[in-house]
């Protein structure tokens, strides 16, 4: 075989240890030089692909390794081909796409868009089963901006979520994982629940709809809101925090990044009567919200110091960045509201977790599935490294 061509080799069949090798081997004694190979196996059913140049005649070469197909039990196929020569790298992508359900009809017209756009898929690998399907696929070519936008809108008509992010060291660097608390990282919004304690639950959800949404200023609606809380005993806030629930997937999600040395941060458009108590339980390293004012063992309906709005809290981001040494570009931020914008367009990722469609259009990715740990497949780890980590730690 001239060096202007390549065989591949493609095995198919049951897999079991030692078929790699058995090919190798017989590929060493043809003094073949390999130039590619990957391996699929999905059960127990096995794709092994090998590009290589020839040492001897290619037909010696399909004869020979025909035989060892024959002796193990599997089937080989061959096709000549041009060499692999170097060239200039495509730009690569990793599509992640999440479903419950995940329909074969989305896959479908997730995998044309990609097609449309000028994108080859590479590889695809599965990340979870459970509590969402998801899987990721190495996109290679496109236009990165056409693949965003084009994605985003098959997300949409299809009911999933697709998230692109570009391939590389970076996206296995991000660090530093920064949080909203309000409907991120628990449940239902903390000054309601303390509306509710005051009688004032209705007022106080109308206004924090409308700032959630953009529509008021987050300062003025904040404070509008505290302003209704006035002459509440300061113990219904410790009631509150007793009561919190943290979002489904949230001890999953913090305790994985804990293990992989992530530091982990909270910012709030809330109150530090709350957000420290949540630090404290579970172990994140920062915390920063609003402050309420007590006097007296009640509510004054004021806060004490500068309000965290949304220009604070990626200031907050960038603090908690460089106390750790983190670069921004190795970042990520979580939130749903509007108040979440600028930390969102500020990290290196900025994921809109169940958000209003003002922040899923701004954000770099968008989830609407109701699990936290949702985010560590975005991150490419999968299901089973959870699971695997999980068992071997008595404390989880």
């Amino acid at each position: 075989m001239d060096d202007a061509t390549a065989l591949l080799i493609t095995v198919t069949g049951r897999d079991r240890p030692g078929l790699t090798s058995a090919f190798c081997e017989v590929l060493a004694r043809l003094g073949a030089r390999i130039i590619d190979m990957e391996q699929v196996t999905i059960r127990d059913r096995l794709t092994l692909g090998i590009l290589c140049s020839l040492g001897c005649e290619e037909e010696t070469a399909r004869e020979a390794l025909a035989r060892r197909a024959r002796d193990v039990g599997v089937a080989v196929e061959f096709k000549t081909m041009a060499a692999w020569r170097p060239s200039a790298v495509n730009a690569r992508h990793y599509v992640t796409l999440l479903g419950q359900p995940l329909r074969a009809g989305a896959i479908a017209a997730v995998t044309g868009r990609i097609a449309a756009c000028g994108g080859n898929i590479d590889r695809i690998a599965r990340l979870s089963r459970y509590p969402i399907m998801s899987f990721e696929l190495l996109v290679s070519g496109g236009d990165p901006g056409t693949l965003r936008a084009e994605l985003a809108a098959e997300a949409a008509a299809q009911h999933v979520d697709v998230a692109v992010q570009p391939a590389g060291l970076y996206r296995r660097a991000k660090r530093l994982i920064c949080m909203d608390v309000d409907s991120t990282l628990i449940t239902g919004e903390v000054i309601e629940l303390l509306a509710e304690r005051a009688g004032c639950g209705d007022r106080v959800a109308a206004i924090t709809e409308q700032a959630m949404a953009g529509e008021l200023d987050f300062e003025q609606a904040l404070r509008q809101r505290v302003a209704l809380l006035e002459g509440l005993p300061a113990r219904a806030v410790d009631e509150v925090c007793d009561q919190l629930v943290l979002t489904p997937g949230a001890r999953t999600a913090l305790r994985t990044l804990k293990r992989l040395g992530y530091v982990l941060a909270i910012v709030s458009g809330g109150f530090t009567q709350v957000t420290d108590t949540l630090r404290e339980r579970l172990g994140l390293d920062y915390a920063h919200a609003n402050t309420l004012e007590i006097a007296g063992g009640r509510l004054t309906g004021r806060l004490t110091g500068p309000v965290v709005d949304r220009a604070a809290k990626a200031t907050a981001l960038e603090r908690f960045a460089s106390a750790t040494g983190v670069p921004l570009s190795q970042t990520v931020a979580v939130g749903d509201g509007a108040n979440d914008l600028d930390m969102l367009a500020r990290a290196g990722l900025g994921i809109a977790f169940n958000a209003k469609p003002v922040v899923c259009r701004a954000a770099d990715t968008a989830l609407s599935v109701p699990y936290l740990d949702a985010i560590l497949f975005l991150l490419g780890i999968t299901r089973e490294e959870i699971e695997a980590a999980d068992a071997q730690d008595p404390f989880a």
